[in-house]
């Protein structure tokens, strides 16, 4: 069987190459050839999985681009938000597929295969909150957890508590929730340090596309056009 082509769509080099890093071991069944780090997706793909790691959760602007592209076959959300309607909501706007980030690689890959073909359109694991698995984030070794992280990577954007709940689709008492969590992993009291510590530990969104050496045996192949 030929391996399915991933583009991996996010404004984050360590989330992408987290995903990577994941597939590694199906490259034989599944395999990225091409980082879009708040990029057009320029090489033909089967399917751009846009990870939506302090960005849109999909039901917006940024599906409707990927959509629109047509280098790109399918389009599918890689996201920890389960709720059944913005799902919907998400598969309305164009989308092909939505797969859980709590899934383990093996089940990725299945999630992956199955909606190329259309068999499948959602994968969820079954469960109504995802254990993370796989994969990584900025602020990992700290302690964070991704949902932490991605609170602070949008407070270091700049954007307020109302926008971060509007963004994320969690609701202002769980972002506060998450803020006073995080402020006490890193060790800051106020939102002007915190935003200091994420300039500082890479909570700045990479916006330029990446130049990557030749693959290792093993390892997930990347290819970027220039």
């Amino acid at each position: 069987m030929t391996a399915v082509h991933i583009a991996l769509v996010n404004d984050y080099e360590v989330v992408a190459r987290g995903v990577v890093g994941m597939l590694r071991t199906y490259q034989n069944r599944v395999r990225v050839v091409e980082l879009d780090l708040n990029k057009r997706v320029d090489e033909r793909v089967d399917i751009a999985l846009y990870d939506t790691f302090a960005g849109t959760q999909g039901d917006r602007a940024a599906i409707a681009q990927l959509t629109s592209n047509p280098a790109v076959r399918a389009v599918v959300v890689y996201s920890w938000n389960l709720d059944p309607t913005h799902i919907a909501t998400v598969l309305n706007n164009g989308a092909d597929g939505y797969i859980s980030k709590g899934l383990p690689a093996s089940q990725l890959v299945k999630a992956l295969e199955a909606i190329y073909a259309g068999t499948e359109r959602v994968h969820t694991g079954g469960v109504s909150i995802p254990t993370i698995i796989g994969g990584d984030w900025p602020g990992r070794e700290e302690g964070l957890t991704e949902r932490e992280a991605e609170v602070l990577a949008l407070i270091t954007q700049g954007l307020s508590n109302v926008e971060i709940a509007q963004r994320t689709h969690l609701s202002i008492n769980s972002i506060k929730t998450y803020i006073r969590s995080c402020y006490r992993t890193i060790g800051v009291a106020s939102r002007t340090n915190a935003v200091l510590w994420g300039i500082e530990h890479g909570f700045r969104p990479d916006r330029l596309r990446i130049e990557h050496p030749e693959p290792s045996p093993g390892t997930a192949e990347i290819t970027v056009n220039a």
